[in-house]
């Protein structure tokens, strides 16, 4: 798989502690390019069922040529992750034997410039993963009050520069509104410590503020929560959960949720899943050498047992 919304990242090590079978119904949360829902599919075609969704249409579009030898056994939906059960209902699925999901946004995403995810591409503000939703983040970066981009930036960014990011926002946006992605990412350098200014940069200074603003403008974090959540309760027994995160804030959700659904309370057992990754899978260096972008990846793994 190699069209423009990446390669699959931890693709062996996905498929293998899916425990694909036969017979079963497995469900792409984050369907891309398809490249994790054809190796499923290659590997117990024709006696399954598949069900990709994504927010995006030109992914479902990309996905539908990508996977059109199986397309008896596939359902692609547009949607978000979010409404996992209602998307099933409509489709009179009640339990399913896998589920993955691929966090963060596509490479095709960044690649393409109108969608304004990239400060390496001069382009207007958008960062929407659904092109119909109204809110973007040109409304957010011209209307959020200097306290909710404190916020943001701090919550989601883990910015430690928030204050002086955001203040220079809103005195800049007085003067002329803030369109591009170019002239956002230059107000950050701009809003640096003299000492931060220098170009000597591990991780360019955009990169915290951009992640921040993106997952406000697509509630990633809300619709991780709710979508974990739903999918633990449609997995049947021995059913498998995959997540696969690139940054800190979705692996501390995926991993307190897996926990909380783990636990023992008062020598009782009320779990629901058993974690099959104490410690999250991570890229080989080959892998990473092949595929940059897989460098941050984690793969946690849980099964249903209750």
């Amino acid at each position: 798989m190699t069209s423009s919304f990446h390669v699959p990242v931890l693709l062996n090590e996905v498929i293998s502690n899916l425990n694909c079978r036969k017979g079963g119904v497995y469900i792409d949360c984050t369907l891309g390019g398809g490249g994790h829902s054809k190796a499923i599919l290659k590997l117990i075609y024709p006696h399954c069922v598949l069900v990709g969704i994504d927010q995006d249409i030109d992914a479902i579009n990309v996905a539908k040529k990508e996977l059109e030898l199986y397309s008896d056994k596939i359902k692609l939906i547009k949607g978000n992750f979010k409404h996992l059960i209602r998307i099933l209902s409509k489709l009179e699925i009640d339990r399913v034997s896998g589920i993955i999901f691929d966090l963060g946004v596509s490479f095709h995403q960044l690649k393409e410039r109108e969608r304004g995810f990239s400060f390496k591409e001069d382009n207007y503000l958008d960062m929407r993963m659904d092109a119909k939703q109204r809110f973007n983040a040109n409304i957010l970066v011209n209307n959020y009050t200097e306290n909710d981009l404190i916020e943001i930036f701090e919550k989601y960014g883990e910015e430690r520069f928030s204050k002086r990011i955001a203040h220079r926002i809103v005195t800049e946006r007085k003067k002329k509104v803030i369109v591009s992605t170019k002239e956002l990412s230059d107000l950050v350098i701009r809003s640096l410590p003299k000492t931060k200014k220098r170009k000597t940069w591990r991780i360019h200074p955009a990169t915290r503020i951009f992640q921040a603003i993106r997952i406000e403008v697509n509630q990633e974090l809300q619709a991780l929560e709710a979508g974990i959540r739903q999918a633990v309760e449609v997995l049947e027994i021995k059913g498998r959960i995959c997540i696969i995160s690139y940054h800190s804030l979705e692996d501390r959700i995926v991993k307190r949720f897996f926990k909380e659904m783990a636990r023992e309370e008062m020598g009782m057992k009320k779990n629901m899943v058993q974690i099959l990754t104490k410690k999250p899978i991570t890229p080989t260096l080959v892998e990473i050498k092949e595929n940059p972008k897989a460098r941050s990846a984690k793969l946690r793994v849980a099964e249903k047992i209750k």
